[in-house]
């Protein structure tokens, strides 16, 4: 008969347990708004392995001493105990009383790392040394911060991402073992700070559907075809409508400016992104990532576009404005409930 297999009886803390350990252990009480100042009860102290060595070192000392009877050992082994104990309270001490602050978070595609910055204030006249951030679930902090008396510092720290959506800080945890590391003192936080991910754009998408649209070299089923003069060159302007007589004369290496050939004619007949339009055969995401793609892809081209997803209708439009709202939606869509 094969062996029967080992079942494991480690039974994970109820939720409820563990909400109540953080919060009267930790002072957790889920996300906290706002500023938040790290009073001594949420500053936690243990001795690192030098430090053990250092209290097995004292005892050693003391024994010698006693058995002895050396006046000057038990005068050299007081000193020093004083002075590990003077340590504790100093790098307890370092940590204590800092105001902790959410910053800013720039929206980011998935697939990259997101930038969750936070900002650290000392109203003490003591300056903070060797303070290190760090995720709770990426192990020891690697961002280390010096804070100065009555003064600030701000820091960012990165998150993968996997899918798009909100995307929250994870809890914070910040150490130290400043100044003789012989202890180490560590808290944590929860800011309230997420950032917004948008879905990432697929690769080797088609072309944009154009039909019905102006092309970038001003033809198509409206015409831009009457020249109305020459302007200043702007970001997504074709090549083909530089004015190269206009540019030989004004060498731009000597402050010149780029110019190109302006184009009038009928109105130009809308693009539109419409999310129903694609293949329904083709995975949700995937539908997702070309419209992304297809949105940054009008914005470089410079071309105005209409978006239609969902209850999301955008007239056509062009900018950072637009191309924000659209990419949230995106990145929402089927989860505005959370949003």
């Amino acid at each position: 008969m094969p062996p029967r297999p080992r079942h494991s009886f480690t039974l994970p803390l109820p939720a409820a347990l563990r909400r109540w350990l953080n919060s009267w252990l930790f002072q957790l009480r889920g996300r906290e708004p706002g500023e938040v100042l790290l009073v001594m009860r949420r500053v936690f102290i243990v001795p690192t392995r030098p430090g053990m060595a250092f209290c097995g070192l004292l005892l050693i000392m003391l024994i010698g001493s006693i058995n002895y009877t050396l006046g000057l050992g038990f005068a050299l082994t007081f000193f020093t105990g004083a002075c590990a104990v003077a340590d504790m309270v100093m790098t307890a001490r370092n940590l204590a009383l800092l105001r902790l602050a959410p910053g800013r978070a720039q929206p980011v595609f998935s697939g990259q790392e997101a930038q969750f910055e936070l900002q650290v204030r000392n109203g003490t006249p003591r300056s903070r040394y060797a303070i290190w951030f760090g995720f709770q679930h990426d192990g020891e902090p690697r961002h280390a911060l010096d804070v100065p008396a009555g003064g600030g510092a701000a820091l960012v720290l990165s998150a993968p991402t996997e899918g798009r959506g909100w995307l929250t800080a994870p809890r914070v945890r910040l150490v130290t073992r400043f100044p003789l590391g012989l202890f180490r003192a560590w808290a944590y936080w929860e800011p309230d700070l997420r950032v917004l991910v948008y879905p990432a754009p697929e690769n080797n998408a088609p072309p944009l559907p154009m039909s019905g649209a102006a092309s970038e070299d001003g033809h198509g089923q409206v015409g831009l075809d009457n020249f109305a003069g020459i302007r200043s060159y702007q970001p997504g302007d074709p090549l083909r409508h530089l004015a190269w007589r206009q540019i030989a004369r004004h060498d731009p290496a000597l402050g010149g400016q780029l110019s190109t050939k302006h184009f009038e004619g009928g109105a130009v007949a809308e693009m539109a992104l419409d999310f129903a339009l694609l293949p329904i055969a083709m995975d949700l995401e995937q539908r997702l990532s070309r419209m992304t793609r297809w949105v940054l892809e009008a914005e470089q081209r410079a071309l105005p576009y209409a978006f239609r997803i969902g209850h999301h209708d955008l007239p056509p439009g062009l900018g950072d404005a637009h191309r924000a709202a659209c990419l949230r939606a995106l990145a929402l869509y089927g989860q505005e409930a959370y949003a």
